[in-house]
C-alpha cells in the first residue's frame, strides 16, 4: 500500500472515490504528415496508479484527454493512447475530453472577469515576461490589470468571436503579482489560437491553458482525487484558487502528487522523445528502443510485465531513479515461464556428420521444460546441421563443455556427435566441422557416458532464414541527460545491428507477432510487425557491457 491509498482510506467514503487519467493529445508531425504519437512508461505508472486504485474499490476512473491546444493535436493521438490503456489491460469508466467542458469552462472565466479577478492583457509576451520578475524580484502589474469589468466581458466576448488575431491578447487571473510563488503572479488562463480543433474545429477561437482547464474539468467530472506528478505541486495553488473563485456548489477534487519515473539508460520527456522522432534517430515512436509503451510492445514487452514493473517501484513523494534492469527482470520472469522454446542459430557454422545415413529424421523436444502442459514439437535433424559459431572450438580446457576437436556434446534432443576435422577457408577461417554420431546416444535413451555439454542446432536442409533485430540500449550512459553536450550526443550508433544470417528451426513460421518466443541460449524475441524479421526483446540473464 502506497502513500495515496493510505490517504484515499484515511477519508473514508469509498463509495464516492472517482479518478481519472488526464494525456495530452500529441505526439509527433513527421516530414511526410503522419502523426506517429502515444504514452511512455511514465505515462505507465500513472496508468497503473490510477486504475489499479480503481479496479480496487471498485471506483470509476475517467480516461479524459487534455486536448486544449489544437496547434498540437490529432485524432491520431487520442486513438492510439486509448489503444495503450486497454493494451495495459485498463477499461476506463468513460473517455471524455477536455473541449466537452469548454462552454463549462468559458462560464468559468467570465465569472471570474465579473468578480474583477480576471482581465485582458493586451502586452506581447516579451512584455509579459519581464514585467513577472524572478524568484527573487517580485513581478509588476501589467497597465492592463485596471481594466474595468465591463471592458474586460466586452474584449473577452470579441476574442472568443475571432476578431483578433492569435498573440494579440489573453486572459489572465488577477492574483499578486508579488508572490513568492511565480505561478501565482497573474497566470494566463486563455488564449487566441486560429488553428481548427481536431474535434470542435472552428468553433472555438480561444482556448483554456491546462492550469484553468485542468482543476475545473476535475469538479465537473466528479473527480475525488486528482493524482500529479511533483511538478505539479507548486501549481496546486492555482488550482485550487480556480476551484475556490468559480462559485462552485458541489464539492471540490483534491490534489496529490508523487514522484514521477525516472530510468536510467533513456530519457523520459516526451519533448526529447519526439526530437528523437522527428529528427531521425529513430525510426518512430514504437522504435523497439523507445521507452514508449507502443515501442516496448513492438519489442515484446508483456502487459503484465509492465504492470508488475509499476507495482515492484511503487509510488512515493521521494524522486529517485528506477534500473532499467528491474523491467527487464519483470519480462524474464514471466517469459520463463510462458515462452516457448525454439533453435535459432545466429552466427552459423555449418557441421557434418560424416555417419548419417537417415535421411532426415523427426526428434521430440519439449516446448517448454517450465511448462509442463506446453508439450512437444518434432524438429527436423538430418546430417547436416548449422550450430552456433561460439559453440565449437579447435582447442579449448577442460572448463569448456561445449564442441571442441576430439571432444563430444549432445545435440539438443537428439544425438551425442564427436568432432574429428574442421575444413577451413583460404583465410583460415572455419567453415565446416566434421563429425560423427553415436546412434544410441538419441535423447531417451541410456549412455554409457556422461556427457557435459549440449548445444542447440538446426538443420541445413529445413532451416528457415529470417532477419534478426539486435535492438541494444539507445544511449551510451546510464544518465543521457546530464552534462553539456545534450542528450542527443549519447546516441549509442550500435543500438540496433541487423543480423542477415540467423536461421531457425521450422517451427519458427507459427511464430506470431506480439508473442514472444525463447531462442535457446541466446534470449528472447518476438515476430515484428512486418511478420519477416525478430526483435531481440531481453536477454536471457541480466548484463549489458557500455
Amino acid at each position: 500500500m502506497n502513500f495515496i491509498e493510505e490517504k484515499i482510506l484515511e477519508k473514508g467514503n469509498l463509495d464516492k472515490l472517482k479518478l481519472r487519467f488526464p494525456p495530452e493529445p500529441n505526439g509527433a508531425i513527421l516530414n511526410d504528415g503522419r502523426a506517429v504519437g502515444g504514452l511512455h512508461l511514465g505515462h505507465a505508472k500513472s496508468i497503473c496508479l490510477n486504475f489499479g486504485l480503481a479496479e480496487k474499490y471498485n471506483a470509476p476512473c475517467v480516461l479524459r484527454f487534455d486536448d486544449t491546444n489544437p496547434s498540437t493535436e490529432k485524432t491520431e493521438f487520442v486513438n492510439s493512447m486509448i489503444d495503450d490503456v486497454k493494451w495495459l489491460g485498463f477499461t476506463p469508466s468513460e473517455v471524455r475530453f477536455t473541449s466537452d467542458y469548454f462552454s463549462f469552462l468559458y462560464d468559468c472565466a467570465v465569472t471570474l472577469i465579473k468578480k474583477g479577478l480576471a482581465y485582458v492583457d493586451d502586452s506581447t509576451s516579451e512584455e509579459i515576461a519581464r514585467l513577472k520578475g524572478t524568484p527573487t524580484i517580485p513581478g509588476m502589474n501589467s497597465p492592463f490589470r485596471s481594466r474595468s469589468v465591463e471592458e474586460n466581458l466586452d474584449l473577452f466576448e470579441r476574442m472568443r468571436l475571432g476578431e483578433f488575431s492569435e498573440g494579440s491578447r489573453i486572459l489572465r487571473a488577477k492574483i499578486d503579482m508579488h508572490s513568492p510563488n511565480m505561478i501565482l503572479r497573474d497566470p494566463v488562463l486563455y488564449r487566441i489560437i486560429t488553428t481548427p480543433h481536431h474535434r470542435t474545429g472552428d468553433l472555438w477561437k480561444i482556448y483554456p491553458m491546462y492550469d484553468f482547464a485542468h482543476p475545473l474539468s476535475d469538479y465537473i467530472e466528479g473527480i475525488t482525487d486528482s493524482l500529479c506528478t511533483n511538478e505539479f505541486e507548486v501549481h496546486r495553488p492555482l488550482y485550487m484558487w480556480v476551484l475556490e473563485n468559480c462559485d462552485l456548489s458541489n464539492p471540490l477534487p483534491e490534489e496529490t502528487e508523487f514522484a514521477r519515473l525516472n530510468i536510467d539508460w533513456t530519457v523520459m520527456s516526451k519533448r526529447k522523445l519526439k526530437r528523437l522522432v522527428e529528427e531521425g534517430h529513430v525510426s518512430g515512436w514504437d522504435d523497439p528502443r523507445m521507452p514508449t509503451i507502443s515501442g516496448l510492445r513492438r519489442r515484446g514487452f508483456t502487459p503484465t510485465s509492465i504492470r508488475d514493473f509499476c507495482d515492484r517501484i511503487s509510488v512515493t513523494k521521494r524522486e529517485s531513479v528506477v534500473s532499467y534492469s528491474l523491467l527487464e527482470e519483470c519480462l524474464r520472469g514471466e517469459l520463463n515461464k510462458s515462452a516457448n522454446r525454439l533453435m535459432g542459430v545466429f552466427d552459423p557454422i555449418k557441421l557434418v556428420i560424416t555417419n548419417w545415413n537417415s535421411g532426415v529424421e523427426m526428434v521430440s523436444i519439449e516446448n517448454n521444460p517450465e511448462d509442463e502442459t506446453s508439450g512437444f514439437r518434432e524438429v527436423p535433424f538430418s546430417g547436416e546441421l548449422w550450430i552456433e559459431r561460439e559453440d565449437f572450438r579447435e582447442e579449448a580446457n577442460a572448463k569448456y563443455h561445449r564442441l571442441k576437436l576430439g571432444g563430444e556434446v549432445r545435440l539438443k534432443g537428439a544425438y551425442v556427435v564427436k568432432a574429428n576435422e574442421v575444413i577451413k577457408d583460404s583465410n583460415g577461417e572455419i567453415i565446416e566441422v566434421r563429425c560423427t554420431y553415436d546412434p544410441v546416444s538419441k535423447s531417451g535413451m541410456t549412455l554409457d557416458r556422461k556427457i557435459k555439454g549440449t548445444i542447440h542446432w538446426v538443420s541445413c536442409e529445413s532451416g528457415v532464414r529470417m532477419k534478426v533485430n539486435e535492438y541494444d540500449r539507445l544511449f551510451t550512459t546510464s544518465e543521457p541527460d546530464k552534462g553539456e553536450e545534450g542528450f542527443i550526443f549519447f546516441l549509442n550508433p550500435n543500438s540496433l545491428v541487423v543480423n542477415e544470417v540467423a536461421v531457425f528451426e521450422p517451427e519458427v513460421k507459427n511464430c506470431k507477432s506480439g508473442v514472444p518466443v525463447q531462442m535457446m541460449r541466446n534470449g528472447y524475441y518476438v515476430l515484428d510487425l512486418d511478420g519477416n524479421s525478430f526483435n531481440r526483446t531481453v536477454s536471457l540473464k541480466e548484463g549489458w557491457v557500455g
